[in-house]
């Protein structure tokens, strides 16, 4: 089924930010939605964002906001058995190789590895996973994530391995405070060695980053049990927009790109419509995966 999004007509609140038709959003086939204006500190839209659902590899913006305030970035990490074990998306290190902590990062955020991210969390849990949840959780409820738990650095569908809308929302403004994290999550690509020389590239899953021009980021994610899920952030001149979504049966990037250009310049909007024909927003089936604890990405 197609939903066909008009963007012709658009009603500018007293701001120069144009609104967006919550009438529209309301009818789009997505668990969890929010929308909201940074600049203004308002929430535009929202709908179920106290719902609590499985985050998947959105799990690696803490993952990564931890190792980039441990202050460890330039340390050099020993790849183990544990780390390699995990289900792709991986980067594909070897047991016994090093990789400087900023990499993993990197990887983590970038490509969603979860070698990466397994590395990260057993290298700051001191050789122990478990240590790093628990720093997880510390964190979460420091900032005000009540209703989240962590289980993992990956985002595996592991039990009681849930957050919601709300809560990532809110990790992401803390997140994005950071100059070095949002450097890292509008990356479309990272070329970078072990310290033997072997190369990796990480590459983008986030569409967004290659075809709107005004996206900065920040993290997809996908397992069989959260779905397509994305956080997305947009910004032009003094507009700043983040967007959270959850297990989406529409297509993510379309329902993104539609939210922004209505919010962020109505010009920009106006001309999609005309020349552009992606800003139909259709209903995608959520991909199959038999194993349930993979966090992969798309």
């Amino acid at each position: 089924m197609i939903k066909k999004m008009l963007i012709g007509t658009l009603i500018f609140s007293n701001s120069i930010f144009a609104s967006i038709d919550t009438n529209r959003l309301s009818k789009l086939d997505i668990d969890a939605l929010v929308v909201k204006d940074l600049s203004k500190k308002d929430i535009v839209y929202s709908k179920d964002m106290y719902q609590s659902l499985k985050p998947a590899s959105l799990t690696k913006i803490m993952t990564s906001l931890l190792a980039i305030n441990s202050g460890k970035m330039n340390n050099i990490v020993t790849i183990t058995e544990e780390a390699v074990s995990v289900e792709p998306t991986k980067a594909g290190y070897r047991v016994g190789e090093k990789i400087y902590l900023r990499d993993l990062v990197k990887a983590a955020m970038i490509q969603s590895a979860n070698d990466a991210a397994m590395a990260i969390g057993i290298y700051l849990g001191n050789g122990n996973i478990e240590n790093f949840v628990v720093l997880m959780n510390r964190y979460a409820k420091a900032i005000g994530m009540q209703n989240t738990n962590f289980t993992n650095p990956c985002g595996f569908d592991i039990k009681n391995h849930q957050s919601n809308a709300a809560d990532l929302l809110k990790l992401t403004e803390f997140a994005i405070k950071n100059p070095q994290f949002n450097a890292i999550a509008k990356m479309n690509k990272h070329v970078y060695r072990s310290t033997s020389g072997r190369q990796y590239v990480a590459y983008t899953h986030n569409k967004l980053l290659g075809r709107y021009k005004y996206a900065v980021g920040v993290k997809t994610g996908y397992t069989s049990k959260a779905g397509p899920c994305l956080i997305a952030r947009a910004k032009k001149d003094n507009k700043d927009l983040l967007v959270v979504m959850l297990n989406s049966r529409e297509d993510r990037w379309k329902t993104a790109q539609y939210i922004f250009d209505n919010m962020l310049d109505n010009k920009t909007a106006t001309a999609t419509k005309k020349s552009n024909k992606n800003t139909n927003i259709k209903r995608k089936s959520t991909p199959k995966n038999k194993n349930r604890l993979v966090a992969n990405n798309f």
